[in-house]
């Protein structure tokens, strides 16, 4: 049975380098990147991660769908690192989904958080099944203010959940920050 360490906290607050400098020198790594790069700012962010990266390391980009990615990439390795589920739910919220935000009523948002926690509990039950350490990041956005917009709180509420959900089936948690880890479980 596999251990998984998940690693929280604010934006900017050293979650990814952490998550990496854990798997310094190792070449047996899977990593998954959920980042879209749909403009500027996020292609650059996607660049600057990347070039951090071993390039001994598997990159697999993608934000959904888990499983089928991990089935055929596993053999052989002995770490999965997922940067980053919020980038994720963005994504699908975002991305994959035709809601209307302003207008959803409480059943497409439900239906779209169940598709998430979905995902997040796939993804749980193959790490929970592979015999290596599996890294999951993700942000903390609930410590601020209540954003403004529907949109704005779902994805806060709906990431808030899953990050709970991921807490709670860690075997150890991080929060970071000002780049420095707090080991809370």
């Amino acid at each position: 049975m596999g251990t998984i360490t998940f690693i929280t906290g604010g934006a900017r607050s050293g979650k990814s380098r952490f998550a990496e400098s854990l798997l310094s020198g190792k070449d047996d790594v899977l990593y998954l990147a959920t980042a879209i790069g749909f403009d500027d700012e996020m292609r650059d962010r996607i660049a600057k991660h990347r070039s951090r990266r071993n390039p001994g390391w598997e990159t697999v980009e993608c934000h959904r769908g888990f499983a089928g990615e991990l089935i055929t990439r596993l053999a052989g390795r002995r770490y999965i690192l997922l940067d980053c589920v919020t980038i994720m739910i963005n994504n699908i919220m975002v991305v994959d989904s035709d809601v209307d935000w302003n207008r959803a009523g409480m059943d497409a948002v439900d239906r779209v958080e169940q598709h998430i926690q979905r995902e997040i509990f796939d993804f749980i039950v193959i790490a929970r099944n592979f015999t290596g350490e599996t890294l999951i990041v993700s942000n903390e956005i609930g410590l601020g203010l209540v954003p403004p917009t529907p949109l704005g709180r779902y994805y806060r509420d709906i990431a808030g959940k899953v990050n709970q959900l991921i807490a709670a089936e860690s075997d150890y948690v991080y929060l970071m920050v000002s780049g420095i880890p707090v080991k809370i479980k």
